[in-house]
């Protein structure tokens, strides 16, 4: 008969399957945009398996309630609910949340620095792992960076006339999601608040000439067929949010249930890049099957362009300075992980 001992039982418990000693997890994820989205897709899709997977390797189990399209909280406001609790994870959105995640706005006080989608969604995200600044804002608010960004891909110009030169927009009325209404100065034409929901029929009747949108969600929004002009000029892609979880839940995780969340969000994060790069393409060639006449704005024009608006950035970084938020850092270390990662600005905002 085999002796039962201190020894023998520590080998034993060394023997036994991890699930025998795993830990179960639920999660809920709220998100104010419904599946449709490619961002809220990327994390049904590609986050959730990634996690899961992860997860099994220790012998972990978790389960996901997904709360999308406003049933736990509207655009803007999914932030507040991960802080309060409602939901362990979320897309904060820092586009429709400025006033929490001030500085994360960057790249929108920020136009004609890359049009490349994955280069900004790769130096924000690296800029949230490695400087404080970035970051500060989550902690205030009660919320932990997870990743995933979501990234927006070049803005485009689509009007109901042609545009050649930067004098055919003078005295247009020409829409603009929040900060990139400041894109619009010095250009002549009128800045108009206005959102994706309603550019279409603002267009139809004739309540602005044209908006400032990407294609991506210019052709499902059938933006062509009362803006069939559009000209890329390289506005840049930009950065408008993230997967975030509530800090006091993320803390009390073992810290290979962390790792599997860092793993899950940068497959999501490969995953949307690479999606949404497809998108883009096949969205322009549509739209010029369907009759819209896609052109490139002459260098001079863009040029024009860049030149011709105020530095936006260097006021609004000012501004939330003066508040105690480093939006001065964050624009400076942006701009310098940008031009390192090869992009070529046509304007320094940060040296301005």
């Amino acid at each position: 008969m085999t002796r039962y001992t201190p020894a023998l039982a520590t080998a034993l418990a060394v023997l036994l399957p991890v699930s025998a000693t795993a830990d179960s997890f639920t999660a809920t994820i709220a998100a104010g945009h419904p599946p449709v989205f490619r961002w809220i897709r990327m994390i049904s899709d590609t986050f959730i398996p990634t996690v899961t997977a992860e997860l099994e390797k220790s012998g972990h189990t978790i389960t996901f309630d997904e709360q999308y399209g406003g049933a736990l909280a509207k655009v803007g406001e999914e932030l507040e609910a991960v802080e309060a609790g409602l939901a362990e994870l979320g897309t904060c959105q820092s586009l429709f949340d400025p006033a929490k995640l001030a500085v994360q706005n960057v790249t929108y006080y920020t136009p004609f620095v890359s049009a490349d989608l994955r280069k900004v969604g790769e130096v924000i995200d690296s800029l949230h792992a490695d400087l404080p600044a970035m970051t500060e804002a989550y902690g205030e608010n009660g919320v932990v960076y997870i990743g995933a960004p979501i990234t927006i891909d070049d803005y485009l110009l689509m009007t109901n006339f042609p545009v050649e030169s930067l004098a055919d927009l003078d005295g247009r009325k020409i829409a603009a999601p929040g900060a990139a209404i400041n894109w619009l100065s010095g250009t002549g034409a009128v800045g108009v608040a206005g959102n994706l929901t309603t550019y279409y029929n603002e267009i139809k009747t004739g309540v602005y000439d044209g908006v400032l949108v990407f294609a991506s969600a210019a052709l499902p929004g059938k933006l062509y067929e009362v803006a069939p002009y559009v000209t890329r000029a390289g506005l840049g892609a930009q950065y408008a949010g993230s997967l975030c979880a509530n800090a006091d839940w993320y803390e009390g995780l073992p810290d290979d249930v962390k790792a599997a969340l860092k793993t899950g969000a940068d497959a999501a994060r490969d995953w949307y890049t690479t999606e949404l790069e497809t998108a883009v393409g096949v969205s322009l060639e549509k739209m010029a099957e369907a009759g819209a006449t896609v052109t490139n704005a002459p260098d001079a024009m863009r040029a024009a362009w860049a030149k011709g608006m105020e530095n936006a950035a260097a006021k609004w970084a000012a501004e939330l300075d003066a508040q105690g938020k480093p939006a001065t850092e964050v624009l400076t270390t942006y701009m310098e992980a940008m031009r390192a990662a090869g992009a070529t600005p046509l304007r320094d905002w940060d040296k301005e």
